[in-house]
């Protein structure tokens, strides 16, 4: 039977990183509910029009042939994020060779709680939707969880949060977001350019061979990352993507010389400790206002209950707890995986309703999804009610259930 837990002994590198990695995003998650406040305060105060405004800025890049003419809204969303989900993949990739998802003791039940995390949110916001074509472009809405957000709640507990929760729930929102890259690769590209796809095939290659050849300077493959970016934006594949070939790319653990030991980081770990505070602390909160500023004005408590809304929040609020928790729950049943150290079922649930935060992903799979302006302040509208909900239910559930000192929670 394997058991999801911290080693006894972490090494001392290992458990500095990961002490910094959760005040980091803790404090992340802190200023990207501010940002979130401050964009609806925008749009439902006489600062709307100045708030529209400033998302409507117009903002060209041309050289030469290449013209690139986007309102400032598109150059976050298909620009800065691609910055964001670059260092995604650099997590992932540090994850799975040298971190949690390296072993596969520590991979199962991060890897079938995420998976049922998503398939029950889309199931129930199938259910509500499958009526309407153009909802339905969204069922990939509610299946996303946002780590910042959540470690940001869960700062708010102190030292009653057990660090094999924070654990968990940081691995479960890594594969979130390996699947949520998935999703956006297979259902969200269209009008695909097979001359841009080539030319994002050789800077692919390029990068490729830089790696094979042992080359650890990042300036050559960020260079080619930015080619990589214009191609994928030409070819009808979003953006973004350019930033998670990128960082799969970037080299990380070199077994023949040991790049990646106690005296020298490896080029992800570089360019990842880098690229956090940034991605943290600015890109993170500048997506959140320009993409959070719902209207309230005209809104009313039954329009949640429209079916685009509903589905959202079920599926973030309901889908996301079931979902994981249940998984959880047969994991253990059939013997393949136990709760981590310190966590029994209560604390499970808890962290499911934690895992029902959605927003940044949430709201960028929303951008992609529908290009309808009312469709998609119906989607914001029942992502920002589930993450507040989320939020608050996980927060006072796990204050109720979690030790006042917390330590160790019992075992089940």
């Amino acid at each position: 039977m394997s058991e999801t837990h911290l080693p006894p002994r972490l090494p001392r590198r290992a458990l500095r990183a990961l002490s910094e990695f959760f005040r980091l995003e803790a404090a992340g998650g802190i200023v990207l509910i501010c940002a979130a406040v401050l964009a609806l305060i925008a749009a439902n105060s006489p600062l709307r029009d100045a708030y529209e405004a400033f998302r409507a800025i117009p903002v060209q890049l041309r050289i030469g042939p290449l013209d690139i003419d986007k309102p400032l809204l598109l150059w976050i969303n298909d620009g800065l994020m691609a910055v964001f989900f670059l260092l995604v993949a650099l997590e992932i990739k540090r994850e799975a060779l040298s971190g949690q998802l390296a072993e596969r003791s520590q991979l199962v039940l991060p890897m079938v709680c995420a998976s049922a995390g998503v398939i029950v949110p889309a199931l129930l916001f199938f259910a509500l939707n499958r009526g309407d074509a153009t909802a339905m472009r969204g069922w990939a809405v509610p299946t996303a969880t946002d780590i910042a957000f959540a470690l940001g709640v869960l700062a708010l507990l102190g030292s009653r949060v057990p660090v094999a929760m924070k654990l968990l729930l940081s691995t479960i929102a890594v594969v979130d977001d390996l699947i949520a890259i998935l999703i956006i690769a297979f259902f969200y590209s269209h009008g695909l350019s097979a001359t841009a796809l080539i030319w994002a095939a050789v800077a692919l290659a390029a990068m490729w061979l830089l790696n094979r050849r042992g080359v650890t300077a990042l300036a050559p493959y960020l260079a080619l990352g930015a080619v990589l970016w214009v191609c994928v934006l030409k070819s009808g594949v979003h953006a973004t993507l350019a930033g998670v070939a990128t960082g799969l790319l970037i080299p990380h653990v070199d077994k023949r010389n040991a790049i990646d030991d106690e005296t020298e980081h490896s080029p992800l770990e570089t360019l990842e400790h880098a690229l956090h505070p940034w991605v943290a602390y600015a890109i993170l909160p500048l997506f959140a206002f320009v993409n959070a500023g719902l209207a309230l004005g005209g809104i009313q408590l039954q329009d949640m209950l429209d079916p685009l809304p509903m589905g959202v929040v079920l599926g973030l609020v309901v889908g996301k707890p079931i979902g994981i928790v249940g998984a959880a729950l047969l994991m253990r049943a059939l013997g393949w995986a136990r709760f981590p150290s310190g966590m029994d079922l209560r604390a499970m649930f808890g962290l499911g309703l934690m895992c029902g935060i959605g927003f940044t992903m949430s709201l960028f799979i929303a951008s992609l999804a529908y290009q309808d302006p009312s469709r998609y302040d119906e989607a914001v509208l029942g992502i920002l009610g589930a993450s507040l909900l989320s939020a608050l239910i996980g927060y006072f559930w796990l204050r109720a259930v979690l030790p006042a000192r917390g330590g160790q929670g019992s075992h089940e």
